[in-house]
């Protein structure tokens, strides 16, 4: 036995042989995504961008409002819109991870439900899982 480095068809076999394990176990699967923006003139100052998983769980994995136009409510308006189409694509849970500078207390305050976290203490940071049931 040894270890080597993947090349790219070596790669998409790796994936592929996962996939076929967790067919086995994943009684659900959909496909779908929401990608919003707001723009105010001409210009993207919000939005967020997710994807359907198995389970019927969205993963959101952006959610960005432009500094200036923070604790206006842009953000909680994002977010009930990719609530809104969450449940359109059959999801019955979203999940997103966020870090300690980031939105850790605007997903409380919308819901979300902290199911773990970790520190770097090394690196200076924390990480924060979050979901919510729909």
């Amino acid at each position: 036995m040894k270890i080597v480095e993947l090349k790219d068809e070596q790669i998409e076999e790796l994936e592929k042989c996962l996939e076929e394990y967790d067919r086995k176990h994943i009684q659900f699967e959909l496909e779908g995504n929401v990608s919003i923006g707001i723009y105010e003139n001409s210009q993207l100052i919000a939005g967020a961008d997710a994807c359907m998983t198995a389970f019927h769980i969205l993963y959101v994995s952006t959610v960005y409002v432009a500094e200036t136009y923070r604790r206006r409510g842009i953000g909680k308006k994002v977010m009930n819109e990719v609530e809104r189409r969450a449940k359109l694509l059959g999801a019955n849970m979203i999940r997103l991870d966020t870090f300690d500078w980031q939105g850790k207390e605007f997903y409380e305050a919308l819901g979300y439900e902290n199911v773990g976290s970790y520190e770097n203490k090394e690196d200076r940071f924390s990480e924060f899982f979050f979901v919510k049931r729909l």
